[in-house]
């Protein structure tokens, strides 16, 4: 089932032992079109510490207004990589991340999630952080493909014969974590038409011009199917 992750920012989450904040942000991968992590927004918990949950540790979406959970204890969270603040996600982090998780990498693999279409949920047991040593398959360079949902939208869209309205939200199936339809509000920004594209019909995003190109003309951008976010969120 497709589900609004514009409708789930400011949800709770929870660990197995307890409240660790609300959901603040998606990171997806402008490529595969894959939510790697949620961003957590920790409060007073973790003092000025992003906290990136991967799919791997979490369920199946919770109903809007309902806490998600997340199989992992405060502890393993809290003793987790840490990641600066405002910075991009490096490579380097997502391999430390993972190797500290025991999870697979996303990145190897021709699936959604290297050698499977889902993560893995299962509760991991943390594995020992080797010392980092000089690799060549250790960049630091961040992932240029790893996106904030949050910036992205509100983003211009630019169909093959001109610009036509904005991004204003994602939709993405609850069991792979894969955004399926990006939903785009034509017209003015307060009385516009809101219709679904499936991101396969993506051409690229451009971060320098804020702008989402298209493999769609203006008409058949127009004649996209309606969205109705209050009919999807009856149905979870």
């Amino acid at each position: 089932m497709l589900r609004s992750i514009k409708q789930l920012f400011g949800d709770k989450l929870g660990a197995l032992d307890g409240e660790i904040g609300h959901i603040k942000d998606f990171y997806f991968d402008d490529r595969s079109w894959g939510v790697r992590y949620v961003v957590a927004d920790t409060g007073s918990w973790l003092v000025e510490r992003q906290v990136l949950i991967s799919p791997h540790s979490l369920g199946r979406l919770a109903p809007k207004g309902k806490i998600l959970l997340v199989n992992l204890t405060k502890k393993q969270i809290e003793d987790s990589p840490s990641i600066e603040l405002h910075k991009p996600v490096s490579r380097q982090y997502e391999e430390e991340y993972h190797r500290y998780f025991g999870w697979p990498y996303y990145w190897q693999g021709d699936a959604l999630w290297g050698m499977s279409g889902v993560p893995v949920l299962t509760l991991p047991s943390p594995l020992p952080i080797e010392p980092a040593v000089a690799s060549a398959k250790k960049p630091s360079r961040a992932d240029a493909h790893l996106r904030s949902a949050k910036a992205v939208n509100g983003y211009h869209l630019q169909s093959s014969d001109g610009p036509l309205g904005h991004v204003c939200d994602f939709m993405m199936d609850d069991q792979s974590w894969a955004i399926e339809q990006l939903v785009i509000k034509t017209g003015h920004r307060l009385s516009g038409r809101e219709v679904q594209i499936p991101t396969n019909k993506i051409d690229r995003i451009s971060y320098e011009e804020s702008t989402v190109f298209v493999d769609l003309s203006s008409e058949a951008v127009e004649q996209s199917p309606p969205h109705y976010l209050a009919a999807v969120s009856e149905n979870v």
